[in-house]
């Protein structure tokens, strides 16, 4: 079984960590990563707590091929109560943190309490340590990694800079220099609790029964399935080929989401980020390697991708790529979300020229542009006001009809007055706006999209399928740019479990995990209400490229939205009925 079995439990207020033995049940309806994280935290979690107190809870999820040879398996989940949202948080993060803890003998490993003063976590196996960070706090992530490594020797270690310690709501955890668990403030949670930083080494492992058979079935998917130009893209050009792609449908983010094309996207498009590549990377067993080195003059980073050129060029106007790349690089060390700072920063700019409140910076302005970051994590200066994000902004100085968020999450690189599907997956994604839990683009903007992009019509059962479907990969934890189908998911976890998976048991185990987010965030109030875009997307219209001269009218937004209540069995008010509890067994 793939599995440990094994929970480790850190009270960083009593400064015990104890083992415990991962719920069965749970891992059966749950699997693992996403899902299996916000099992804990609804069971565990008063609802109304506060998400800034020491009784929040931080859980790093493996999953249940985590560790294994099975391919594009090698990310970890990271779930709390985000305190940007006060919604369920889970983010996943790249690299080789996952599998390490997995040797180490934890499935999971579950964070509560607050340390007196700042430590970081040191786990070799048996050996968990809550050294202090005290020499460490202060410092960005990046040079806290290098230190740990330098006392530690070879751990893989997940960290956060100056914006997780001074619990910055965009904060994120970096590891591995360039890999983050980026939205919701996840990192201002371990600032919150006084922890800078988790260093793992494990030495173990678990056995596979007929490892001969079951590494050669694996290489034929990886030719057959995995290798294939549907994921290749991944390699051979990355998230930054959809800058082209997103600005020849109108659905770029320019200027605050003002407009949909960019007159220099051709400046950082894929071509531009190709020119300054210098080395692949790939996090742990992923043939795929859609990590992009690149350098420009002084400046190199891995990235950027696609959400930042999106949200940090275009939307800030910004088409110098050095500048863009810098940005990326600062956002990084300083452990920021770089959708939620550009977004912040693009705001503030919008602000500016519009005059509600002069923040001294403009679209197109690189040199105020590249010292928000640390204005920001700092909190000085105009980055006191934009470190608190953009529904903050707005409720102070103004523009809340353009003020680019969902529950207080800022709204990722899709235009959607250009892909209708789009604005439904923002208003319903769990963790606020989010493109990680349904993506429509494909299926209705990009050439060889079957639906016609500009209406609701067929919308909500793509949003509805597309969530389940990302529910549960993210709960078995396949990567995201591995384009596999349930029944493909299904072949590969029976591999490695004591049982046969079947595609539809998948099918439910999605379907519950998001219902089991939705029922999280109903305990904590929001409803129908909270599912809406900012008035701009319904009100004005773009004045350029492929969706000039369109919006999406009100009332057919709602009619969308009442369609997908009814789809997923909730009320009118986007309540969870007694029947879906019953049938979904939560």
């Amino acid at each position: 079984m793939a599995y440990t079995g094994t929970v480790l439990r850190v009270n960083l207020t009593t400064g015990k960590a104890e083992k415990e033995n991962l719920n069965e049940q749970w891992a059966k309806d749950y699997l693992g990563g996403k899902g299996l994280a916000i099992k804990y935290l609804y069971e565990e979690l008063e609802p109304g707590m506060d998400p800034w107190s020491e009784d929040n809870k931080l859980i790093l999820m493996t999953g249940p091929l985590t560790g294994t040879l099975a391919p594009n398996t090698g990310k970890l989940a990271v779930a709390s109560k985000s305190p940007a949202t006060g919604t369920i948080l889970d983010c996943s993060i790249g690299g080789h943190f996952a599998p390490e803890l997995k040797y180490a003998g934890y499935d999971a490993v579950i964070i509560e309490g607050k340390a007196r003063k700042p430590v970081y976590l040191f786990i070799e196996d048996d050996r968990v340590e809550m050294r202090s960070a005290e020499g460490l706090w202060g410092k960005g992530a990046h040079e806290t990694e290098h230190i740990l490594s330098e006392t530690l020797g070879d751990v893989i270690t997940m960290a956060i800079g100056q914006a997780g310690e001074n619990l910055i709501p965009m904060a994120c955890i970096s590891s591995e220099l360039y890999r983050q668990a980026g939205r919701g403030g996840i990192g201002a949670v371990l600032g919150s609790k006084n922890l800078k930083a988790i260093s793992v080494r494990g030495t173990g492992g678990f056995t596979v029964p007929d490892i001969r058979k079951v590494a050669a079935a694996l290489n034929k998917i990886k030719r057959d399935d995995t290798m294939t130009d549907d994921n290749m893209w991944a390699y051979s050009d990355g998230t930054p080929v959809i800058v082209e792609m997103s600005n020849s449908t109108g659905i770029l983010p320019t200027h605050n989401f003002q407009e949909g094309t960019f007159e220099d996207f051709e400046k950082v498009d894929s071509e531009a980020v190709k020119g300054a590549l210098k080395a692949k990377k790939a996090c742990f067993g992923c043939p795929l390697a859609c990590g992009n080195y690149v350098e420009t003059g002084k400046t190199r980073v891995e990235g950027p991708e696609y959400e930042t050129l999106a949200l940090c060029s275009s939307n800030c106007g910004i088409g110098d790529l050095e500048a863009v790349i810098e940005f990326n690089r600062l956002c990084d060390d300083y452990c920021l979300d770089t959708i939620s700072a550009g977004n912040a920063v693009a705001f503030a700019m919008e602000l500016t020229e519009k005059g509600f409140h002069d923040f001294g910076i403009r679209f197109g302005d690189v040199e105020k542009y590249l010292e928000m970051p640390g204005a920001i994590a700092g909190r000085a200066g105009i980055g006191a006001d934009l470190s608190k994000g953009v529904a903050a902004m707005a409720d102070k100085y103004g523009g809340n009809d353009f003020a680019m968020h969902v529950k207080k999450l800022e709204i990722p690189g899709y235009e959607p007055r250009g892909t209708w599907g789009m604005s439904l997956a923002y208003g319903t994604a769990d963790r606020g706006a989010c493109h990680m839990r349904a993506w429509t683009p494909p299926v209705e903007a990009f050439e060889g999209g079957e639906m016609d992009p500009y209406t609701v019509e067929g919308k909500a059962e793509v949003v509805k399928d597309m969530q389940d479907d990302n529910a549960v990969k993210f709960s078995a934890i396949f990567c995201d740019f591995w384009a596999l189908s349930t029944e493909r998911m299904a072949e590969v976890l029976t591999m490695f479990l004591d049982r046969e998976v079947t595609a539809e048991e998948l099918t439910v185990i999605g379907e519950r995990v998001y219902n089991l987010s939705r029922l999280f965030n109903e305990r904590e109030g929001f409803t129908r209400k909270d599912d809406y875009l900012p008035k701009r997307i319904y009100n004005d219209k773009m004045t350029k490229g492929k969706a000039r001269d369109i919006s999406i009218p009100l009332e057919d937004y709602d009619r969308m939205l009442s369609e997908y209540y009814n789809l997923r069995g909730w009320d009118e008010n986007g309540l969870i009925t007694a029947e879906k509890k019953k049938e979904l067994s939560l």
